[in-house]
């Protein structure tokens, strides 16, 4: 189902409520560029199967809450650009995903700029290698607790947290920066931010 509905630009409504996906392998860009889309209810999706979600809803601009609850996602490996640039989202339904053999999170979130919370306190990141401006732009996000997070494989995060200009509190404390190559713009434009919570050392990273 890769690219399926991407492009469709016109689009308003869509009823997949008959759809049987549970032999489903690559959901990569399928509803990217939808961007009059107003409501997507994918309840009924069996993605077991599934191993790619690259791009799967990347500038769905118009969508404002988007349920994933129901999502098995535990063979997925690729989100990158996920959910970037979906503009108007203020909810999103993703705190029981399983994300244990995830790789790859760059621009996941990326210029979510209406999300005002994000519950991903049981993300699983200890695969992920990709991190790169996963919350670029989270223009109104003011707390961030990723103390769940296992950074160790981790070797490229820069612009993390760019541009998150509202951001005030951000729980850091189980972030290990061992592996990391690259932070430059972690947390340029975070002009609220006053209270980062991390126990990590810089020592490492001096190499």
């Amino acid at each position: 189902m890769r690219e399926m509905f991407a492009g469709c630009e016109s689009l308003t409504n869509l009823d997949l409520s008959n759809f049987d996906t549970s032999q489903v392998t690559d959901m990569m860009g399928m509803f990217a560029n939808c961007l009059t889309l107003t409501e997507l209810d994918l309840s009924n999706f069996d993605t077991s199967q599934v191993t790619d979600m690259m791009d799967m809803f990347v500038d769905c601009l118009t969508l404002t809450e988007l349920d994933l609850s129901g999502f098995n996602v535990s063979n997925v490996t690729n989100m990158s650009w996920m959910f970037c640039g979906c503009t108007s989202l203020i909810k999103l339904g993703i705190s029981d995903f399983d994300t244990s053999s995830v790789t790859d999170m760059f621009r996941m979130f990326a210029d979510c700029k209406s999300l005002t919370t994000l519950d991903l306190s049981n993300f699983d990141t200890s695969q992920v290698t990709d991190m790169s401006d996963m919350f670029k732009h989270c223009e109104a996000l003011e707390a961030l607790n990723l103390a769940s997070f296992d950074t160790r494989r981790v070797i490229s995060m820069p612009g993390i947290f760019s541009e998150c200009s509202a951001l005030k509190t951000l729980g850091l404390s189980s972030f290990d920066i061992y592996q990391v190559r690259d932070m430059t713009w972690m947390f340029e434009g975070c002009r609220s931010l006053v209270e980062v919570k991390c126990d990590f050392s810089w020592e490492h990273y001096r190499r």
